[in-house]
């Protein structure tokens, strides 16, 4: 796990403006390449493309239960380490453009990994997810 590659995503949003601004202003994460068209961001190390989609309808069409809670489905995110993770809740938190579908906690308790979770929306309703391990060991772990 010590030598991960950068994934690429490519996702729909219905406005390329709006998409600037959540994922370059409200999460900081740095524009690379852009056309009228898509924008590449930096995704904590990722390279996340947003695409404009005109027929993008907003919303989550489906939640799976998990831990008693209703994860969005499709999501992506990234797993950082919990000093991260823990100060990028609280700008979140702090942030009024910032709706949470499930509010940064911490899932399985006393269960392997517990991990530190919260989701939320893009303006164009594409769900992510940010967790964190105390132990990144126990990522994979059963």
């Amino acid at each position: 796990m010590n030598n991960l590659q950068p994934f690429h995503l490519a996702i729909p949003v219905a406005d390329i403006e709006s998409a600037r601004h959540f994922y370059g202003t409200v999460l900081k994460c740095p524009e690379g390449r852009s056309s009228p068209d898509w924008i590449d961001f930096d995704f904590f190390g990722h390279q996340v493309v947003v695409h404009l989609d005109h027929e993008k309808a907003k919303g989550v069409a489906f939640k799976n239960k998990v831990d008693s809670k209703d994860v969005p489905i499709p999501h992506f995110g990234v797993v950082l380490s919990m000093q991260t993770w823990e100060a990028l809740a609280e700008n979140l938190k702090a942030q009024k453009e910032i709706q949470f579908v499930i509010e940064p906690c911490i899932r399985f308790k006393g269960e392997v990994g517990e991990p530190a979770t919260m989701f939320f929306l893009d303006p164009s309703g594409n769900a992510i997810e940010f967790k964190a391990f105390k132990d990144m060991r126990s990522l994979f772990a059963k």
